[in-house]
């Protein structure tokens, strides 16, 4: 019993103070996992209704952490859902009008461009009702799809490539798993080359890929109000 009393204080001592979360910028990344989830259980038609809960619920969270104490909030968009290479996992001949000209995934890029238009309409409304927040809207999508976009340019290799994971036809073996396929192990290891990589494992981005989007976001040049993060914390 003591040792757990000593081991709780201890923990408590690491916390920041009280005082501090006022401070503290927020950061909220929102949309991703809500419609790759929807994409495989809803038609377009009900996905696309159940958006404004989605947002709801954001905007429900934020207010909490405005009632905590919480005043900066650094609020990313959804990125280009429909360029992410798992969308063509299970999809290996989709139709050529279905895809853009970087082969992502039209319909999918169309429903985050309307969640994020729905998004902002929502952070405009917080702005009105929280007068002493400081919320930037960051706009993630821009940044991610001008990688892709450019990604040949920028040092990347084709934007579908896969860096970990076996993904052949239609047999999968995801990042770090074994799988057996056509009577043979398979591990579903990592590429060599991950840094010239965008997708780590076709849903998340590589590091070297997540740096590059960070630095096209960080001055501000993608946000609204266009402040960097080093003035974030400030209301304008």
């Amino acid at each position: 019993m003591m040792v757990r009393l000593a081991n709780y204080f201890c923990d408590r001592s690491k916390l920041p103070n009280p005082q501090d979360f006022a401070k503290a910028l927020y950061t909220f990344d929102i949309g991703q996992n809500d419609l790759s989830a929807g994409f495989r259980k809803l038609s377009f038609d009900q996905l696309r209704a159940e958006i404004p809960d989605m947002i709801n619920q954001h905007a429900a969270a934020v207010r909490l952490v405005y009632e905590q104490g919480g005043r900066a909030f650094w609020i990313h968009n959804t990125g280009p859902i429909g360029c992410l290479p798992v969308g063509l996992f299970y999809n290996i001949k989709p139709t050529p009008s279905a895809l853009d000209e970087h082969g992502c995934v039209k319909d999918q890029n169309d429903m985050a461009i309307e969640f994020n238009r729905q998004l902002k309409d929502s952070v405009i409304k917080l702005r009105a009702e929280l007068p002493q927040a400081a919320i930037t809207y960051v706009d993630i999508y821009a940044a991610k799809y001008e990688l892709i976009s450019n990604a040949k340019k920028e040092g990347f290799m084709a934007p579908m490539k896969v860096c970990c994971g076996f993904h052949m036809g239609n047999d999968h073996v995801w990042c770090g798993n074994k799988a057996t396929v056509n009577g043979t192990e398979v591990f579903g290891g990592a590429c060599g080359n991950a840094s010239s990589v965008i997708s780590w494992d076709g849903i998340h981005y590589t590091q070297a890929a997540n740096k590059w989007v960070a630095n096209r976001i960080l001055n501000g040049a993608l946000s609204d109000p266009p402040l960097p993060i080093s003035q974030a914390c400030h209301r304008r």
